[in-house]
Order: C-alpha cells, then sequence, then structure tokens
C-alpha cells in the first residue's frame, strides 16, 4: 500500500477531533455511548479508506484509554465498524453503505466482540454475548444519524467530491 500523506494527516485530524471530544458521551447500560466515534468512523470510511479509517479508529480509542476517557471495549466497536463501513463504501461508491457498515459492524458484530473483552479482561462474568448490542446500536444509530445529516450538507455544496479528488492516490 502506497502512503498517502494527505490521508494521513485528516486521519490525525479526526483522531484529535475524537480524543478531544470524547467527553461527550451518553451512558446506556453497560457501555458508555460515544456518537461523535460513529460519526467520525462513518466520514474516514467515505474519505480515507478501509486501512486509514481502522488506523485512525485504533488510534483515537488508544489515546482515549490511555487517557481515561474510554474503555477497553471502544477498540473492537470503533474498529469493525470503521472497517466495515469504509470497504462497503469502496466496493459500491454508495454513501448509504458506509452507514450500513457502521451500524452492523459496531452495532452488532462490535458488541458481540465485547464480550470475550469483558469477561476475559475486564472480569465481568455476568456478560452475555448479545450485552453490548443494544448500548453499541444506540451510539452508532446517533452517530450515523449526525454522519447522515453533515453529509448531505458537505453533498450538496459540492465538498464530498472535491474531498474525494483531493485525497485520491498520486
Amino acid at each position: 500500500m502506497k502512503v498517502n500523506v494527505k490521508k494521513i494527516a485528516i486521519a490525525g485530524m479526526m483522531t484529535a477531533l475524537g480524543v478531544s471530544l470524547s467527553a461527550f458521551s451518553i451512558p446506556v447500560g453497560a457501555s458508555r455511548c460515544f456518537p461523535i466515534q460513529h460519526l467520525l468512523n462513518v466520514l474516514a470510511g467515505i474519505f480515507l479508506g478501509p486501512g486509514y479509517a481502522v488506523g485512525f479508529a485504533f488510534s483515537t480509542s488508544l489515546i482515549r484509554n490511555l487517557m481515561g476517557t474510554g474503555s477497553i471495549l471502544a477498540f473492537p466497536g470503533s474498529m469493525v465498524g470503521a472497517f466495515l463501513g469504509a470497504a462497503l463504501y469502496q466496493y459500491s461508491k454508495k454513501m448509504w453503505t458506509a452507514f450500513a457498515g457502521e451500524i452492523l459492524g459496531t452495532g452488532l458484530l462490535g458488541g458481540m466482540l465485547c464480550y470475550p473483552a469483558a469477561a476475559l479482561l475486564l472480569g465481568n462474568k455476568e456478560a452475555a454475548l448479545f450485552t453490548y448490542v443494544f448500548p453499541f446500536f444506540i451510539s452508532t444509530a446517533g452517530g450515523c444519524i449526525l454522519a447522515a445529516m453533515l453529509m448531505c450538507v458537505l453533498y450538496k455544496a459540492g465538498a464530498v467530491h472535491y474531498l474525494q479528488g483531493m485525497l485520491q492516490e498520486t
């Protein structure tokens, strides 16, 4: 994979934005919902592609964990959602697939992947396979709604095609 400096810079700025806005979370059940992360996952998937989107999600989760504003459960949720949303968008070039991939990746798959993390690493033996699916689904749905509103504004302004063209590998 050829390194795209513009995409790395954008991913770094999105990481900084995600970390700085990590104070805005909503407690739902056993997890904290962080819709800004899901908004940024969708944007990373559309503008950066799968590799950079996963790197951004990992970096944001790692920094948030080191700062004490996130949990270990942020890794599987954000990374799977970012990858699936970006991969589906890259394959189809339809914006709705990025939203669907983020919801399916984070809400269902990421929520299910949190079970082993919660049971083994956090010592939560009461957690069931689907314990985190509903809270993650609520969080990712909120983030995807925000992303859809933002993408509509960017699309009408012509910024989507401009940004995608600017970020193409040369």
